[in-house]
């Protein structure tokens, strides 16, 4: 259902405006996670999920917000219209162009810059990475006074996205907060030597994070490479994880599942 337009001045007819209104934002709240953390004074950090909201058809239905997976363009614009008058947001969200690299904007404009994090020390403006099976990491300095959002697939967690993320952020490691928000879980997601080889070259002891299935594959802990990588940061407060995209198309996206299918959000904002 698209967000509805208020009736024209001086009619009185708002009671069906309102209650569309009402239940848009019933859905909107009913398909938003939000971070399982103590969250820093004024932080807030949630994903979208697959819905109740939302007017994208299968095989993106229903909250879907990539504009580059397929999907109808303006069905997608209007998911994200829908998200930042619902919650609301205090403003649109700075979206990336994703690329699976290491780069990280600070304080991103409207102009969606190739980059796979952001960093923002600005009050109300709204961070945000687009998943479907690779890890979203969101942090915060402990006092609220900066955030950061990261999108961590395989290669990028590998190249050092999230550790490019904390050295770009003003406070000291020690002080960051994250939160490791739905990816690829341990049980389903399966890889083969490239990925395997990615993370062990440098690091043997990443070999825990991974469990043998058949020669030549395992299936791969990305969670556990996450807080393996982020304590080496610095970073000493990590929460999140449990949570496996491929095993619940319910409320998930999932790439690796459906290959043609939608996108969640990933957003974080400071007050």
């Amino acid at each position: 259902m698209p967000w509805p337009k208020p009736p024209a001045p001086g009619v009185f007819c708002a009671t069906p405006y309102h209650s569309a209104m009402r239940a848009i934002t019933a859905d909107v709240r009913a398909s938003l996670l939000h971070a399982d953390w103590p969250a820093p004074p004024g932080v807030t950090a949630f994903t979208t999920l697959r819905g109740p909201a939302g007017d994208s058809q299968p095989p993106f239905d229903r909250f879907d917000f990539g504009l580059r997976n397929g999907d109808d363009v303006e069905v997608v614009r209007g998911n994200r219209e829908m998200l930042e008058r619902a919650v609301p947001l205090p403003s649109a969200p700075r979206w990336l162009r994703q690329v699976h690299g290491t780069a990280v904007a600070i304080e991103p404009g409207d102009s969606e810059p190739e980059a796979d994090a952001s960093i923002t020390r600005s009050s109300g403006t709204v961070l945000a990475v687009l998943t479907a099976d690779c890890l979203p990491v969101v942090f915060a300095a402990d006092d609220g006074c900066e955030v950061a959002v990261a999108h961590a697939g395989w290669r990028g967690l590998a190249s050092g996205v999230l550790e490019a993320t904390v050295g770009a952020m003003d406070c000291d490691a020690s002080r960051v907060v994250a939160w490791l928000g739905p990816a690829a879980g341990p049980d389903a997601y399966e890889i083969g030597g490239e990925v395997f080889d990615a993370f062990t070259a440098a690091d043997p002891a990443a070999a825990t994070a991974f469990a043998a299935t058949r020669p030549g594959h395992w299936r791969v802990d990305l969670y556990a490479l996450a807080r393996r990588r982020l304590a080496a940061a610095g970073v000493r407060t990590v929460y999140g994880g449990g949570l496996c995209t491929i095993s619940d198309p319910r409320r998930f996206y999932s790439h690796r599942r459906d290959q043609r299918t939608g996108r969640m959000a990933t957003v974080v904002y400071r007050q």
